[in-house]
């Protein structure tokens, strides 16, 4: 038996597509043959697997769970919950990887597979390397069992253990994602008065999308926020491993903001550490990291480059634009926000008592959002290449890291390739608005010189 891929659902750091058209049942079987063997290749035995909550996950975790215990594989199911609930339970129960079914932050009509394999990060060849196993069919064969394990109480207890921060007023805002049923159980052991607006797990995503680094997104937490005047507001994306926040006036305190706020304590506690983030974030934080004794690292973007680095530089802390925050300090190296919610929560109570003073205090920088911009496949990886030569030629100060970080006496431009779609990513920082204009200029005078411009926004 063999079984072919589309293509386009092998991501760098998962597998996702549209349900129906690009990935579905069969894959789902193929993906449990694939990485069992693997897992079986490792000396593994037995794997813990969960999902989120969209529609189609009960009948993709089905299936995947037969391709597992058909390789021989014994499965531990976790049921239905976020993303880094899966990875807890990886890192903790006597299992040899993981796989969430999650379409991530992506519309409804998406879903995929995240996986874990011997507490590393399995992406990149090793998700070629599935397609490669599948097409020839080369899989393990075997008879593994099926097993329950309720593990949502164990996690939530883990999320506030060593817990010191005050009694806030805070608004969490689940999007309707796997993470309502945590954030429901979290608020109540944590002091202070929480307000919880679309807990209910729903895979329709019926009051907005889940995905926190869009600012239209926020709009109902804004609201909830300044209807009971409270300190501030945390918003989740659809599986519970991005964090959004607001403060008490209802501004936007973006993911390279929060792990400023994050580094302070954690640099308390160990001096000099290196502090890791990826090429989309402010100058500011790395400034900041360095002022607090830290060591700022760039890196690239991706969840599973991030979490590499992390452990070959021992970082205690790491984080990207998009969200995702690392905490290897006191906890276990992934992306967790419920986590890093409880350690903002923390921090914030260390640092004076009030986000939005913390926000007061951060230099005013005028800077774009991530911008995306649909490019052809065979394309976007030739343009960055394009542009890094005629910088170079021109003597430009590019740090190239992650595609072109270009430094200019107004602050700094980047254009990088996705891992992940068919796009281009832009981003601009600078002191000023005609600063901006002039960054968003070469931005727009380096696409031209390829044969581009800067299109209609790409979705994440």
């Amino acid at each position: 038996m063999t079984h072919s891929f589309n293509p386009t659902a092998l991501r760098e750091y998962d597998i996702r597509g549209i349900v129906g058209e690009t990935l579905g049942e069969a894959d789902a079987y193929a993906i449990g043959r694939g990485f069992g063997t693997r897992v079986r290749r490792n000396g593994g035995t037995r794997i813990a697997v969960g999902y989120d909550g969209r529609l189609s996950s009960v009948s993709l975790e089905g299936e995947l769970v037969r391709g597992l215990t058909e390789t021989g594989i014994d499965v531990v199911r976790i049921g239905l919950g976020p993303t880094p609930m899966l990875y807890y339970a990886e890192a903790t129960l006597e299992v040899d990887g993981g796989v969430q079914i999650t379409g991530s932050h992506n519309p409804g009509e998406y879903n995929g597979f995240k996986m874990v394999l011997a507490h590393a990060p399995f992406y990149g060849a090793d998700i070629q390397d599935l397609a490669t196993l599948a097409d020839a069919g080369d899989w393990e064969d075997g008879s593994g069992s099926v097993s329950n394990y309720v593990i949502i109480e164990d996690y939530v207890n883990r999320l506030v253990e060593k817990f010191d921060g005050g009694p806030f007023r805070i608004g969490w805002d689940a999007g309707n994602g796997a993470a309502g049923e945590v954030i429901e159980m979290l608020v109540k052991l944590l002091p202070g008065e929480h307000h919880t607006i679309f807990t209910d797990i729903d895979g329709n995503f019926p009051n907005h999308h889940p995905d926190p680094t869009e600012e239209k997104n926020l709009a109902d937490l804004k609201k909830l926020v300044a209807d009971n005047k409270l300190d501030f507001g945390l918003a989740f994306d659809g599986d519970g491993d991005r964090l959004g926040a607001i403060d008490g006036q209802g501004r936007v305190v973006w993911g390279d903001q929060i792990l400023s706020i994050l580094a302070e304590p954690v640099l308390i506690d160990e001096p000099g550490a290196t502090i890791i983030a990826d090429v989309k974030a402010s100058q500011a934080l790395y400034d900041r990291i360095a002022e607090l004794g830290g060591t700022p690292l760039m890196w690239k973007t991706g969840h599973s480059l991030i979490k590499t680095k992390m452990k070959e530089t021992h970082s205690p802390l790491a984080g990207e634009m998009s969200g995702h925050i690392f905490f290897a300090h006191e906890y276990y190296g992934f992306d967790d926000a419920q986590y890093a919610a409880v350690r903002l929560i923390r921090a914030v109570h260390q640092l004076g008592g009030s986000l939005t003073a913390l926000k007061d205090a951060m230099p005013a920088m005028v800077n774009t959002p991530e911008m995306r911009f649909q490019v052809d496949e065979s394309r976007k990886f030739a343009v960055i290449d394009e542009v890094l030569d005629r910088l170079e030629a021109e003597g430009a100060d590019i740090n190239r890291t992650d595609g072109a970080r270009v430094n200019t006496v107004d602050g700094w431009w980047l254009l990088r390739a996705s891992n992940t779609q068919d796009v281009l990513v832009a981003r601009a920082e600078a002191k000023d608005q005609a600063g901006l204009d002039r960054l968003l200029g070469m931005i727009d005078a380096q696409l031209a010189a390829s044969g581009l411009v800067r299109g209609e926004q790409a979705s994440h």
